[in-house]
């Protein structure tokens, strides 16, 4: 039967993730452990590496010295050069004065290990890591660059002049783009807090407009409640029912900003429901109780999914209802709502300015922030005094949009 296959058992399938959720714990505490410690593999290596057989000379060179066998100096000069690579993000500074040392003493006995390669990545870590005396440390390295180039001459070397020059121009390349790591590494934090400043500054504006919208309207329907309710002593039974609406709108408000407090704490687990176009009859009949005579139209149907145009709808309903209540309170307001396949319009015009008495003044950001929210979805808005002496707050919220 050998056109028949093994299938793969459920054992070997369940074993492909755990073998990942392994792989994920392995690096993530080799990611908690200290640099020193993720650093030392590669300079052990590259010593190891050395002491092949097989890869003697094969080292970064200078002088062009014929090489000569290994001594115990040479595994001393090996340790210099590969030992201190595991500090050098750590101490970069420590770090590169070893490995030239030691570079400088395999290029005078010409051992030409290939452990002298670290020279480069010293170079590089130390321009990529190096905080403070940059400038002393590439004058000091460039100023002992001669006396090696002296000795080696004294020793023999058939390296040319040139050849001392292109050297010295590689290990400089080396340094830069450490040094361009160093500043593209830069430029990325400060990207990164620019980054953080805008949201952190996005965010407090948010909350901003979501304690205007919840506070204002709240307490700017018991502040007309209130007023209200000061001429009604001669009418007990409407008396009392203006302080009940006061009462239940101040538990309104305290419900909302609890609500609003535990979306901002990051522990609590909430439903998350915000306010929608579907609540506006309740926002209408809130705003009747306070006094103000509201009427609510609405056509087509509601889309499933309107995205945060709801949301925004809503707010527009509401910020113009506060407004209503403050600047023409008594005056008949009408509410305009036209639900649409792509976006959904809504129109809350005033008669006139109606009774000043109970108005407790506004700021003006209720509707500058209804405009930000408005255009953030690529909508249009608008708010003008119409001729009669009324108001008109008109807006186009394009539907889709994500929350």
């Amino acid at each position: 039967m050998t056109g028949l296959r093994r299938a793969p058992s459920a054992t070997g399938l369940g074993r492909a993730p755990e073998r990942q959720d392994r792989y994920r714990r392995a690096a993530e505490l080799w990611q908690r452990c200290d640099v020193t410690v993720r650093d030392l593999p590669f300079g052990l290596l590259l010593a190891v590496a050395s002491l092949l057989p097989a890869l003697h000379g094969k080292g970064t060179q200078v002088g062009d010295l014929p090489a000569r066998p290994f001594d115990e100096l040479a595994f001393l000069v090996i340790a210099l050069e590969t030992l201190p690579l595991a500090v050098r993000r750590r101490w970069p500074a420590v770090s590169l004065v070893l490995v030239s040392l030691g570079f400088a003493l395999d290029q005078i006995r010409a051992y030409h290990v290939l452990a002298s390669n670290a020279m480069p990545i010293a170079l590089i870590s130390a321009g990529a890591h190096l905080e403070r005396g940059r400038r002393a440390t590439v004058l000091l390295l460039s100023a002992a660059y001669l006396p090696l180039a002296v000795a080696l001459e004294r020793l023999g070397a058939t390296e040319r002049p040139e050849g001392y020059v292109v050297f010295y121009l590689a290990l400089a390349l080396a340094w830069g783009i450490g040094a361009w790591l160093r500043s593209t590494r830069a430029a990325e934090a400060e990207r990164r807090r620019h980054v953080a400043e805008a949201t952190r500054a996005a965010e407090r504006t948010r909350i901003a407009r979501e304690l205007h919208d919840v506070v204002t309207h709240h307490v700017t329907a018991m502040v007309v409640q209130a007023e209200a309710a000061r001429y009604l002593t001669a009418a007990p039974d409407r008396l009392d029912a203006a302080l009940s609406a006061v009462t239940d709108t101040g538990r309104r408000a305290i419900t909302d900003l609890r609500h609003m407090l535990d979306l901002l704490n990051p522990g609590h687990d909430s439903d998350g429901r915000t306010p929608s176009a579907g609540d506006l009859h309740a926002l209408v009949e809130r705003t009747r109780r306070a006094g103000q005579p509201v009427e609510l139209a609405e056509e087509g149907d509601r889309a499933e999914s309107a995205g945060s145009a709801e949301f925004v709808t809503y707010r527009v309903v509401q910020e113009s209802l506060t407004n209503a209540l403050k600047h023409a309170h008594g005056s008949r307001t009408v509410v305009h709502v036209r639900y649409g396949p792509k976006e959904i319009s809504v129109a809350v015009s005033t008669d006139g300015p109606g009774s000043r008495a109970a108005s407790p003044g506004g700021s003006g950001r209720g509707l500058a922030g209804l405009r930000e929210r408005v255009e953030a979805l690529g909508g249009e808005f608008s708010a003008d005094r119409q001729a009669g002496g009324g108001f008109l707050v008109k807006a186009r919220v394009p539907a889709g949009s994500p929350a």
